[in-house]
């Protein structure tokens, strides 16, 4: 990619798109375009179709997507597929029609069955069922990553999927009903620790509660007090975590750098030419809790409910496909658990 290249980033204001804006700028690329959701609704075909006749960029990083922890995947089933697929079918459609350069399309380890071999290795795609609690938005962004590969080798274009494992970072959704897990902790472990202390002023500020009664009502539900925290599940799921900022760089690595034709080898059947992006080295969730316990010096009890469902045993994702392509992670998760801890508490708290 040129410098002075049209590089529409969709889904910029989220995780990783916030984070492939700041990285593209820090790396000389001026010429983004970018829209917010009041400017264009990406689940509406017009508005998509229009946008791309009219700009025409040359390179693409679908990052847009409707996300959310195990609890949002669960009830939200249908927005999860209906908005995911009319997105990517629209961008990358458009994508196809407009005749970009390349596309990168992010997807998620979501897509990997319940219970493949770990760690995941690209070709475990479609070898069993996938976890229940997340089918809609796997199967979503399954669908996502075989038009790509689709539209490649029927109309020769240059789409690239990208698998990361689970992300964490800067701009990351602290919501406690919505999060993930990583922030989510974050988040908990804070504000316990501010029970801890007794400092009821914080406590209401970062929640933006009246008073301190609907503060400790609102903290319960979620299992938060000054001596203990509960942790959803067992704890002894395994996950892996990979910063960011990391991600944004492979991302921006592959474009500049790989194509379709360096992923697959030509064969009779190409499958699965999608790349796992990830750190390769997975963490237990009480493993998790403690590490974050001891970043926020929260002193209390951690806890678990065993009667809330852990979700898929195990993701652990096989990164060899993406050493070979030449890239590898730089910040390991301690050292990002602290550098989001300290972002979370310059950079002002979420709304509850």
């Amino acid at each position: 990619m040129k410098n002075t290249a049209k590089i529409y980033v969709a889904g910029h204001r989220g995780l990783v798109g916030s984070a492939l804006v700041r990285q593209l700028q820090k790396e000389g690329y001026a010429n983004l375009i970018l829209r917010t959701r009041d400017d264009m609704d990406l689940t509406r075909q017009q508005e998509v179709e229009a946008f791309f006749s009219e700009e025409k960029p040359d390179y693409v990083f679908l990052a847009a997507a409707k996300v959310g922890g195990i609890v949002a995947n669960n009830i939200y089933r249908a927005d999860f597929i209906y908005e995911n697929l009319a997105i990517q079918n629209n961008i990358i459609h458009q994508s196809y029609v407009q005749g970009v350069k390349k596309l990168l399309f992010l997807g998620s380890t979501c897509i990997y069955p319940k219970n493949c071999p770990q760690p995941m290795t690209e070709d475990s795609l479609l070898t069993s069922p996938l976890e229940y609690t997340n089918e809609p938005y796997a199967i979503a962004k399954i669908a996502g990553s075989k038009l790509c590969e689709s539209y490649n080798l029927q109309y020769g274009t240059n789409f690239i999927s990208v698998m990361p494992t689970n992300l964490y970072g800067p701009h990351d959704n602290f919501d406690l009903q919505k999060s993930h897990v990583l922030p989510a902790l974050i988040r908990k472990m804070y504000l316990a620790r501010l029970l801890e202390l007794g400092n009821m002023d914080s406590v209401c500020r970062d929640l933006r509660a009246s008073s301190e009664e609907e503060a400790l009502s609102f903290l319960d539900r979620f299992g938060v007090s000054g001596k203990r925290v509960q942790i959803w599940g067992t704890g002894r799921p395994r996950r892996e975590f990979l910063w960011s900022e990391d991600m944004a760089s492979a991302c921006i690595y592959l474009m500049e750098h790989r194509n379709f034709s360096d992923i697959c080898s030509i064969k009779e059947e190409i499958r699965n030419s999608h790349i796992n992006i990830g750190t390769g080295v997975d963490i237990s969730i009480g493993e998790l809790a403690k590490l974050v316990k001891g970043v926020v010096g929260y002193e209390g009890e951690l806890t678990y409910d065993t009667s809330k469902p852990d979700g898929t045993p195990r993701k652990q994702t096989d990164v060899s496909k993406l050493h070979r392509l030449g890239w590898h992670h730089k910040v390991d998760l301690a050292q990002g658990v602290e550098r989001l801890y300290h972002w979370y508490l310059e950079n002002g708290h979420a709304s509850r």
